[in-house]
């Protein structure tokens, strides 16, 4: 049985462990770079407000138009993500990563040519769309690829790398704002660094050890599909043991209501610390990379401290993340500004539900779904896992805008709040159920 990230084989292990740290590199790289391609609309929205200002339309409105792009652009990524992310299990993890990161930059590249909404609407979709099959077959991949005795090691790792993308991509596109470059030149950034690991991953990466003559990976034996063989035989083949296992579907809730509380951070963080803190706009994007950053943080210590304690212990620890995180959103929802200048309070507070949040929220399309996937189901598993989560968030876009405009962002944090406790119950429920089975 391999210990640590994997065992060293007494002929070729130096071989294998260095391939495997290559392959952590690529997909790392390259699953970062899909978070340029998404944090770009997030960060350009208070440029793109301004602009469509220009053109006659109210603020109000553009609140509107952008909240509904971001969401039409969030079904579509549900909709990969439950129909099209268990083609990895029949085709492999390679290709689906690869369309992931082409439609991100194709797509990204697309964007900077419109200048209408219509434009900005299909470019967003097909860039939501063609990303929705990426981190599934991210996970299909290091399946392949590490033993599921490190499988919570490699994956935290790889979970990172969207929290590190995302922030490098805020912090960047911040610098080009207080530059004076325009929105185009963050689109023209996304898609510049997408392309590039493009390319790297599209040379380099293998879908298994197996191809360069390694043994086969071994697979977490509570998996739902057992011994059964790596290919699916059919598509119902596939789906039917997740559905009938009552903790897959307490996952898949759970997901629900973490994605909704992470997506609208992603979606609105710039424009809150804008219209409510009175950020100019280079400092909102700047800002906003907190979120991610200490997300970061909070995988790597939830890993650590669930390792140590015991994978029994997962879903206790998630409990207390999700209840923290209430917190923190109940003080979101509190606070007002105190016409002082910018406030530090509003990041810490950020900080803290980054802190709390995203460590818990990792595990549930990550780890958990290679648990019960194995070696037939990984990316099915994690696609339904995120799709049921993505598909509820999809009122992180404008449902999120009408309720700030209707109730405050005070109130939408209170709301969160509520979301978030929700979750932790459910969690409880998942800490005294039956396991995978």
């Amino acid at each position: 049985m391999s210990t640590g990230v994997e065992a060293w084989d007494q002929q070729s292990g130096s071989s294998l462990g260095a391939r495997q740290v290559l392959t952590i590199v690529l997909l790392f790289g390259g699953y970062s770079a899909c978070y340029f391609c998404r944090a770009d609309l997030s960060v350009a929205s208070p440029l793109l407000i301004e602009e469509l200002g220009r053109h006659g339309i109210s603020h109000a409105d553009a609140l509107v138009h952008i909240g509904q792009i971001a969401s039409l652009g969030v079904f579509a990524y549900a909709i990969g993500k439950l129909f099209l992310t268990g083609l990895g299990d029949f085709w492999g993890g390679r290709p689906n990563f690869l369309i992931g990161l082409g439609g991100a930059t194709l797509f990204t590249l697309l964007f900077t040519l419109g200048g209408a909404m219509p434009v900005f609407t299909i470019a967003w979709l097909g860039n939501r769309l063609t990303q929705s099959i990426a981190w599934a077959g991210m996970l299909k991949v290091s399946s392949k690829w590490f033993d599921f005795t490190s499988h919570g090691t490699v994956v935290g790792i790889l979970s990172i790398s969207y929290l590190v993308g995302d922030a490098a991509a805020r912090q960047w596109m911040g610098a080009l704002i207080q530059q004076g470059y325009g929105w185009r030149a963050l689109f023209l950034l996304a898609g510049a660094v997408a392309g590039f690991f493009l390319i790297a991953n599209f040379l380099l990466l293998r879908e298994s050890r197996t191809e360069l003559g390694f043994a086969e990976a071994a697979a977490n034996p509570l998996n739902v599909y057992g011994n059964a063989p790596a290919r699916p035989e059919s598509f119902l083949a596939l789906v039917r043991p997740l559905f009938r296992s009552r903790a897959f579907l307490l996952v898949c809730l759970l997901s629900l209501g973490c994605t909704i509380v992470r997506e609208t951070f992603n979606d609105w963080i710039p424009v809150y610390l804008r219209d409510f803190f009175g950020y100019s706009m280079g400092d909102a994007a700047s800002a906003s990379a907190v979120f991610p950053a200490l997300g970061a943080v909070s995988v790597i210590a939830a890993g650590w401290l669930s390792d140590r304690l015991g994978a029994s212990s997962r879903a206790a620890v998630m409990g207390v993340g999700l209840a923290a995180t209430a917190v923190a959103l109940l003080a979101l929802g509190l606070l007002r500004p105190n016409g002082a200048g910018t406030s530090a309070l509003p990041l810490i507070a950020i900080g803290m539900a980054a802190l709390c949040l995203l460590g818990p929220y990792s595990y549930l399309g990550g780890a958990l779904a290679c648990d019960f996937g194995g070696k037939q189901g990984t990316a099915q598993s994690s696609g339904i896992i995120d799709g049921v989560g993505y598909l509820g968030s999809v009122i992180g876009g404008v449902t999120v805008a009408r309720a700030s405009i209707a109730i405050g962002w005070g109130g939408v944090f209170l709301a969160l709040a509520a979301i978030s406790v929700i979750a932790a119950i459910y969690l409880h429920r998942l800490g005294s159920g039956q396991g995978h089975a």
